[in-house]
């Protein structure tokens, strides 16, 4: 990686301020495979001037400006399309086919979303004598996670340029190069200098530096609601907007008059795709009581076979959690589930079958769990599935509920009037019946810790702008 050591600061790549670096190890061999430098305070500081200068000529630009740096952003990303992939698979572990189709293809879909937005979104408003103008609110932080981490980045990036608002980036550290690369796309497709400017670097260090900038107006955040506390946090003394996308344990309910083996299947299916870390993935299994012994079963049959492996092999479904702390959490976390009691379908402790290097972790499936044992209360981000018997439809409603988290719930019902009435009781962010294709256009985001504000399409949009009252624009 050519630009590694740098930092892309008022569009250009720049050295940095001090000289930590930071090794990028790839999960599957545990080796380290790049170096990238980790930045300061003073690095945060001249990115931070270079987007408040750039603010004021890049929020007067029309509609048609910001749509034509769009598109060309768009056609740079499509010629860098394989090399952010490859990079995907290689940082995180996604297996190759998911880095492809989907991690990569995220960062598409959201910029041709906002595209499509950006061309009929309604930035002016007149009510009666008052004219209601949504302006870019300025200067935005953006610190992203390692677990789909281009899609996270154009969450935010692509908004942010379709309101009109400069920028600085901290890509999680775990997972950087995909995002030195999105910079080198930014610079491809010209987008103006300071517009746009990346600093690598950790949370404590960075992180915390963009939150409490005073010169940042707001700080779009993605990550653990334990760190999107500290965020908050270190945003409060100059009471910036903070956005937030955070943890998730979200309950998968099937009801009685479900497909249950379609139900089940896909339901496993969902939680071991990408090895497990994705915060809205449905951990919470709950079945009716006289069906739990069926979906132990039917949950078996399909996780036994998913194939674990590296992720350039053929035919891999889950390649390596992103990390050694990842891992040993997940293993701690499937230990208490077997100390606590609940029933070991398939997968445990320890490693895969062969592979005896890498962050591998074997799918799991536990069932008979109570809604006190730490396998349902923390988000383990990683291939385990807990299911728990039900007894009632009200029952289930509350249970599902009952969790510090609110960004996803699923319902799986043969009645679609039905669905729908438990959807409408679920107090999350988003609700998915009978496990629908994804929808660019959706809002995206959570109830009570799983944070605040929503991503996606005009919703995204929207958290980007402040609204300016002027009354008395029109004579009465």
């Amino acid at each position: 990686m050519s630009h590694a050591l740098q930092f892309y600061i008022d569009g250009q790549w720049v050295a940095p301020s001090g000289n930590k670096t930071l090794d990028v190890i790839d999960p599957s061999t545990e080796e380290a495979f790049a170096t990238i430098a980790l930045g300061e305070q003073a690095d945060v500081d001249k990115a931070v001037a270079a987007a408040r200068a750039a603010f004021p000529a890049f929020a007067a630009t029309s509609r048609a400006e910001r749509l034509a740096l769009m598109r060309r952003l768009a056609e740079a990303y499509k010629a860098r399309y394989a090399d952010i992939a490859d990079a995907l698979s290689r940082e995180m572990g996604a297996p190759k086919e998911l880095a492809h189709r989907a991690q990569a293809g995220m960062g598409t879909a959201h910029l041709a979303k906002m595209i499509e937005t950006l061309e009929s979104f309604e930035f002016e408003e007149l009510r009666g004598t008052t004219l209601i103008a949504k302006e870019p609110i300025g200067v935005v932080g953006m610190i992203t996670p390692w677990n789909w981490p281009l899609n996270q980045i154009m969450c935010k990036v692509a908004p942010a340029l379709a309101a009109g608002c400069t920028m600085v980036l901290k890509p999680s550290e775990i997972a950087p190069i995909n995002a030195i690369i999105f910079a080198e796309v930014m610079h491809e497709a010209g987008v103006p200098k300071g517009v746009f400017n990346l600093v690598n670097g950790d949370g404590p260090t960075v992180g915390e530096a963009i939150s409490r900038h005073p010169g940042v107006d707001m700080v779009s955040f993605t990550g653990s609601t334990r760190a999107g506390i500290l965020v908050a946090k270190a945003a409060a003394d100059t009471v910036k907007r903070v956005h937030q996308e955070l943890g998730g344990k979200s309950a998968n309910i099937i009801l009685d008059d479900a497909d249950l083996q379609k139900s089940v299947k896909l339901g496993v299916e969902s939680v071991m795709r990408n090895s497990g870390q994705s915060c809205n993935a449905p951990t919470r299994m709950f079945v009716p009581e006289r069906l739990h012994e069926e979906a132990l079963a039917i949950a078996k049959q399909v996780a036994e076979p998913l194939k674990v492996g590296a992720p350039s092999a053929d035919g891999v479904f889950l390649g390596p959690v992103v990390s050694e702390v990842q891992y040993e959490k997940i293993q701690r976390l499937i230990e208490a589930g077997i100390k606590e009691g609940a029933t070991l379908v398939t997968g445990g402790p320890g490693r895969p079958e062969g592979l005896n290097r890498g962050y591998y972790v074997r799918p799991t499936v536990f069932g008979g769990v109570t809604d006190e044992m730490a396998i349902a209360r923390e988000e383990i981000f990683g291939p385990v599935l807990s299911i728990l018997p039900y007894g009632s439809e009200d029952e289930v409603i509350e249970r599902a509920n009952d969790t510090p988290y609110g960004l996803a719930s699923y319902v799986q019902s043969g009645s679609l009037d039905r669905a729908r009435k438990v959807a409408a009781k679920m107090r999350s962010g988003n609700v998915y019946i009978n496990y629908p294709a994804w929808d660019a256009g959706a809002p995206f985001g959570g109830y009570k810790q799983s944070g605040n504000g929503r991503e996606y399409a005009g919703f995204g949009l929207e958290e980007f702008l402040e609204i300016k009252g002027t009354v008395g624009f029109e004579a009465a």
